[in-house]
């Protein structure tokens, strides 16, 4: 029986990405196996949101080479290979009050809005109200988008990602502007997905270790476009690394599979 763990899902190596004569990441190697669960951690500015733009095949390094899916950026088509990835921002540029449910089902076909005179299956249909109902949205299937808070449209992103059946799963800090209570539904929504997926490999953006889920296995701390450290999230997510990561002193603890840091 083949070990799906095994499986190379990302490989960047020695990758830079240079803009207007500035480089935004320097020389950055990660490999993400599948069912792992990575943070990409760091301060403002440090370009976890270039090198997730990378790896969701928006952007193009300078330099190096980034394989994802076992295609290499450069000789696939990037839009045939976007749509086997499932890719959350929370700034999605919605502009027309479409429900719940219509906005999960643009998932299945790749576009912000719906697709004119396109009808979904029956099996489209099922498909998104689970994965609503996963999301513990059904209440609000019918609620249109300027009526949802902003942890509601959070997790509906999350579900209209997931339409397609991705292997792989990219949030770009998919808990900016929650409060504390929307941001904890959001962590046990990603936490229960994690359970009834273990395939789906996933590589989630922030600079906040409270935004963090249980599930979280892997961690890359990035300054200044560069890998401080890489590994699994225990040997990563440490006082000593996170300080330096941060250029402030920090301590790190972790209880109940959640990390927190307290400055001083």
């Amino acid at each position: 029986m083949t070990d799906t763990r095994a499986e190379v899902v990302l490989n960047a190596d020695k990758i830079d990405l240079v803009r207007e004569r500035r480089t935004l990441l320097d020389r950055v190697s990660l490999t993400v196996l599948a069912g792992e669960h990575w943070a990409l951690i760091g301060p403002n500015g440090a370009g976890k949101s270039t090198l997730l733009g990378v790896l969701g095949a928006y952007t193009h390094p300078t330099r190096g080479t980034a394989e994802i899916l076992g295609h290499r950026l450069g000789r696939v088509n990037v839009h045939d290979l976007r749509a086997l990835i499932g890719q959350v921002n929370p700034r999605h540029p919605l502009e027309s009050a479409r429900t719940v449910r219509e906005i999960v089902l643009t998932g299945a076909t790749g576009t912000i809005e719906l697709v004119p005179r396109w009808t979904p299956s029956a099996d489209e249909l099922r498909r998104a109200d689970e994965l609503i109902a996963l999301m513990g949205l059904t209440a609000r299937a019918e609620a249109r988008w300027p009526h949802l808070s902003q942890g509601e449209r959070g997790r509906a992103l999350i579900a209209r990602a997931l339409m397609p059946d991705p292997r792989l799963l990219l949030l770009d800090e998919p808990a900016t502007g929650l409060d504390l209570a929307a941001r904890e539904r959001l962590l046990a929504a990603l936490d229960e997905l994690r359970d009834s997926r273990p395939g789906l490999t996933s590589v989630l953006v922030t600079h906040h270790l409270e935004e963090l889920p249980t599930s979280t296995s892997h961690a890359l701390l990035l300054r200044e476009g560069r890998v401080l450290a890489a590994g699994p999230a225990d040997e990563v997510i440490t006082t000593e690394l996170v300080s330096a990561c941060f250029d402030h002193p920090v301590t790190i603890a972790r209880a109940n599979g959640r990390w927190t840091a307290t400055a001083g």
